[in-house]
């Protein structure tokens, strides 16, 4: 390529990296591929600090992980450059303007939501959760559902979460089960589709090449696992201990401690656990206000997992962990974040060694295959029940269908999928348009 320089870049200083960090953080927008998007312009092609094929060895292990892919690659790529205090940079400040934008809106939504033109704009913004919600399993599908034995288990899946009533995690243990079996027994029914692109594009010698060797702290050693996996479980332990006094803020560190572990295929598919917990088990939320929160959290910043954030800050002020409303919600929040991302870095800052020594040897298993395919059956039931919410705004358990069917919600909710699915529309432009429908409606009521 003409012009390209011949040498590779000058390692970054941390101050130079922690500036990077600090900037996507505020403008990782997009989702998941949005996120990985800009991380490859920014690290692959503009800066070079990482070559295509380390950075795509990096993502396909994360894409593995429960847990924000986008994060965890940050993470990763951060501990590559830096280390130990590299990696925790990167990560918290990929998410941490996300929590304090979150935090804050929720404050401003349990002080103002019950304004008239506030109800109005979340009347238009609900429709387009739906559509947003059918198009990630529609997206989804697309890619996991490759053959009639995967629509099988995706399709048992819904039936099981959304008849039977069975708990997300049972969900995911089935499908694992499956997998293993079926990829014995069919092998070629459960094989990979393949990594996030196998086309090695030349930007230029990276700092961190193909063939460039680990650097020393990546190095795998046994001694390092065990006091890196002693660190995590003492933290865990500290933090968990610390709650102990209150009650509500300890079963929001055991449950987000859970949901972390179950985050298989992205934030769509642990919503549903994050709902039968935070809704229906604890009561730290409605399930309008779980819509509301979900809205929110696609037009701003940082990962979709940031929903429970969310959760915590209406969880924690309608607790009352703290006196003041908004010490609570802080509280609240502050728990419901760290314990959901603490797996994070410790899968990669403890599995990363591993990974580094194992290059070029990472494949999908036919039980991540298998629980891809049921986690599209367990958006599709997340659609669902909010396309339920949406559509039937009186109904209840009991009265499942009681009230008045809103049809407006209906054209809303097609018209955004549409949107989405056909034209491409971006998902910040489809909830903003709805919101301001919704808004313009209830002015004209």
């Amino acid at each position: 390529m003409t012009g390209e320089p011949i040498t590779a870049p000058a390692p970054p200083r941390f101050a130079e990296a922690l500036r990077f960090w600090f900037k996507l953080g505020f403008i990782s927008f997009g989702g998941p591929a949005g996120q990985i998007a800009i991380m490859h312009q920014e690290l692959v092609e503009r800066r070079r600090w990482i070559s295509e094929q380390r950075f795509l060895h990096a993502l396909n292990y994360c894409m593995l992980l429960p847990g924000p892919e986008a994060c965890q690659l940050a993470i990763y790529t951060g501990w590559l450059l830096h280390g130990v205090r590299g990696g925790l940079m990167a990560g918290l400040l990929f998410f941490l303007p996300a929590f304090v934008l979150l935090s804050a809106l929720a404050g401003l939504y349990l002080a103002f939501g019950d304004l008239p033109l506030v109800q109005g704009v979340f009347q238009g913004i609900k429709p387009a959760v739906v559509a947003v919600v059918l198009f990630a399993a529609w997206r989804i599908g697309a890619r996991a559902i490759r053959n009639a034995l995967l629509l099988a288990i995706a399709a048992l899946a819904f039936v099981g979460i959304f008849f039977l009533k069975i708990d997300f995690p049972w969900i995911v243990l089935g499908a694992g089960l499956l997998g293993a079996i079926g990829g014995r027994l069919l092998p070629e029914q459960f094989a990979g589709a393949g990594g996030h692109g196998s086309r090695h594009q030349d930007h230029g010698p990276a700092l961190i090449d193909d063939h460039t060797p680990p650097p020393d702290h990546a190095r795998f050693a046994w001694h390092r696992l065990a006091v890196m996996l002693a660190a995590f479980l003492s933290i865990w332990a500290a933090a968990m201990l610390a709650l102990g006094g209150q009650p509500d803020l300890f079963h929001m560190g055991d449950f987000f401690t859970k949901a972390a572990f179950l985050t298989i295929g992205g934030a769509y598919a642990v919503l549903p656990y994050v709902y039968q917990g935070a809704v229906e088990h604890h009561g730290w939320l409605s399930g309008p206000q779980m819509m509301d929160g979900l809205a929110l959290g696609e037009t701003t910043p940082g990962p979709l997992i940031m929903i429970v954030t969310w959760v915590g800050y209406v969880g924690g002020v309608t607790k009352a962990v703290a006196a003041d409303a908004t010490a609570a919600g802080v509280a609240g929040a502050a728990v419901a974040t760290f314990f959901t991302f603490l797996p994070s870095f410790l899968f990669i800052l403890v599995g990363g060694p591993l990974i580094e020594a194992t290059r070029g040897e990472l494949k999908f298993t036919a039980p991540l295959t298998a629980i891809t395919a049921a986690v599209v059956g367990v958006i599709v039931n997340l659609a669902a029940f909010f396309a339920w919410h949406t559509f039937w705004p009186a109904a209840t358990d009991a009265s499942p269908f009681a009230g008045p069917f809103d049809w407006l919600a209906v054209a809303i909710a097609a018209a955004a999928f549409v949107a989405l699915w056909q034209y491409k529309v971006d998902i910040m432009t489809v909830i903003g348009a709805c919101a301001l429908l919704g808004l313009a409606t209830s002015l004209l009521r």
